[in-house]
């Protein structure tokens, strides 16, 4: 039996519990910086076959806006930050009260404002779960790309060689005035990483 097989409900909801820490460590970090109320609505957390990762999106060739990084140290891997326009927009207007109009592509500082969105809160989500699991886990820096899901994730996982089957997903909502604004975390640890996030789990491979 192997390690994607034995992740069962019990550790899906210690997970989910760790990402529910991260997000309020994020939701904090994110009112600070834009000096407004921010909430995060509790994660969802799945394990699932790397293959259906672009599917959870709208479908590998729906366009969408990530935040890419490395996940560095003890349990080392990738993680994305996924939103598609439509809540890359909002977020642009709502949470950062910028105006933006509607017309292809974005300017620089555009970009480099969901950039910094995204690395709070992925360094926020993988800050908590490095402490929960006493595992070294240090963020790059981030790169950020707007194309179609399929090929966003491909680009950041060939960059890095072969990668694991499976991806820790932890889908979770920002709340900011009665609005709701969805965004995707995709944690890919390596293939030996796995084995390692069992283990501080309590979950020992036979």
């Amino acid at each position: 039996m192997n390690l994607f097989s034995r992740f069962e409900a019990f550790e899906l909801d210690v997970l989910k519990e760790v990402g529910n820490i991260g997000a309020g460590n994020a939701a904090t970090a994110l009112s600070r910086l834009l000096d407004k109320p921010v909430d995060m609505a509790v994660p969802k957390v799945s394990l699932l076959p790397f293959e259906e990762v672009a599917e959870r999106v709208g479908g590998s060739e729906q366009i969408v806006l990530a935040v890419f990084l490395r996940v560095e140290g003890e349990a080392p891997g990738n993680m994305f930050f996924i939103i598609e326009e439509a809540s890359a927009r909002r977020i642009l207007r709502q949470l950062l009260s910028m105006n933006i109009e509607e017309k292809d592509g974005y300017s620089e500082m555009e970009l480099s404002a969901l950039c910094e969105i995204g690395n709070i809160l992925a360094g926020s989500y993988l800050s908590s779960l490095a402490d929960f699991m006493h595992l070294t886990m240090a963020p790059s820096v981030p790169a950020i790309a707007v194309d179609m899901a399929g090929a966003v994730l491909s680009y950041g996982l060939m960059q890095y060689g072969e990668m694991g089957d499976s991806a820790l997903l932890i889908e979770t909502t920002f709340l900011e005035d009665c609005q709701s604004l969805e965004g995707h975390f995709f944690l890919i640890p390596d293939p030996e990483s796995f084995e390692k996030i069992f283990r501080a789990l309590g979950v020992v491979s036979e």
